[in-house]
């Protein structure tokens, strides 16, 4: 890495806050039964309904301004295994990406089982549509059975996505930039089986399909990279060990993820090309008071032979499209790509509706044809959140943020952004 071309990117930026380094800790843990006594079962139970009956969410103001009494009587809600908490957001907005937008996400949590012993399943749908004429339509599951003993992800998608590429590496300019077009199906389906403590192993299959491929100029290396195709079709198998100790994905307070996915795609099952992926991510959340919570997040992809373009990694195309706050989508794009983000979360009010954070991230892409890490690209920024259902957790995520190159934006989420 070049230290005195990222020192003078640092200096130019005033941003140098924005670097973020983090000691991973180790983390020793003992198993743990799933054996619940009922009178311990009860007080827990008593607990959780007495916290929730002095927080405040969207629902609750909603029945205050309509003049509307809840039903009186204590809430059982977390008592329902099957039970679903929605949380829905139709919206109209704007994104760097895709400008002027109408979004539709819908939040849908659940416990298949008893909520003392099994994690909140999350199941995210929705869809959104902008002026460029994108139309986007993802679901994102992460299912939990009885005790945790399997858990189910997936992540299916359709892109019809007009969108730009600013070329590879880290040191691109909102200047020189591709329009390209290009439709989407994407298929991934995971299971996991629980086999000590917090410890999970599985497999699974993913699918990526990009066809109707084209490009509107030739300003970066996109087309010399892509070489001409319309159609490109990454197809593999996946190996995946997790350790999660997290019991809820859409706001952890305390906890652990650590996760590693080998993915070789083969011809032989459909891919038009061999080559290897590897993703390892980690997100550690300290819990500092009942108020304020210290998160961190690491996001690493490695690949290894002729990746398609793309299927490259590149800024906001994790699975919930959270990397690189204060940049548009792919704005950095690379054949191994490196992301760190840290962020403060804190309550504003007493009752839990309002709250805030502050974040700061670092990306960095490999540049092309070298496969050297050169440049990083920080991001910082704030952020509101307002408490949206206060039994599933879910709050609702206005973040603004700001990046080199005069790049900002707001940024949306439903559920915490990691």
């Amino acid at each position: 890495m070049n230290f005195k071309a990222v020192g003078i990117r640092i200096w130019k930026s005033k941003k140098a806050a924005s670097f973020i380094f983090v000691i991973l800790v180790a983390k020793y843990t003992f198993a743990q039964t799933h054996q619940v006594h009922v009178s311990t079962h009860d007080s827990l139970a008593a607990k959780i309904a007495d916290s929730l009956a002095t927080q405040k969410d969207l629902a609750d103001i909603f029945n205050t301004l309509i003049k509307r009494h809840p039903k009186s009587g204590p809430d059982n809600t977390l008592e329902k295994p099957g039970k679903l908490l929605f949380s829905v957001a139709p919206a109209l907005g704007y994104t760097l990406e895709g400008g002027a937008i109408s979004t539709l996400t819908i939040n849908a949590s659940f416990y298949t089982d008893d909520p003392l012993n099994t994690n909140l399943s999350v199941f995210t749908f929705g869809g959104e549509y902008s002026v460029h004429n994108q139309l986007m339509i993802p679901i994102i599951s992460n299912i939990w059975s009885k005790d945790n003993k399997y858990d189910w992800l997936g992540d299916w998608r359709y892109y019809s996505y007009p969108s730009k590429t600013y070329g590879l590496g880290s040191d691109n300019s909102l200047s020189v930039v591709d329009p390209t077009y290009y439709s989407y199906i994407k298929f991934y389906q995971e299971v996991l089986r629980h086999f000590s403590s917090n410890y999970y192993v599985g497999v699974g299959y993913n699918l990526d399909i990009h066809y109707n491929i084209s490009a509107g100029s030739n300003a970066t290396d996109f087309q010399l990279y892509n070489n001409g195709l319309t159609k490109t079709v990454s197809s593999g198998p996946v190996v995946h060990f997790m350790y999660d100790s997290r019991t809820n994905i859409n706001n952890p307070k305390d906890a652990l993820l650590a996760s590693i996915t080998f993915r070789p795609n083969l011809t032989l099952i459909g891919s038009d090309q061999n080559w290897q992926s590897l993703l390892i991510e980690i997100r550690k959340y300290f819990r500092l008071s009942s108020r304020s919570v210290l998160a961190f997040w690491s996001w690493n992809e490695f690949t290894n032979g002729p990746a398609p373009y793309f299927d490259l990694p590149a800024d906001q195309w994790d699975t919930y499209s959270n990397t690189g706050r204060g940049y548009i989508q792919g704005f950095y794009r690379g054949t191994n790509l490196a992301y760190l983000e840290g962020e403060y979360r804190f309550t504003i009010t007493h009752n839990g509706l309002l709250g805030g954070v502050l974040f700061s991230n670092a990306g960095t892409t490999t540049q092309w044809p070298s496969n050297k890490f050169v440049y990083i690209d920080p991001g910082e920024g704030v952020g509101l959140r307002i408490k949206f259902n206060k039994y599933s957790d879910v709050n609702l995520c206005i973040d603004y943020a700001v990046g080199l190159y005069n790049s900002r934006g707001f940024f949306f989420n439903l559920g915490e952004v990691f």
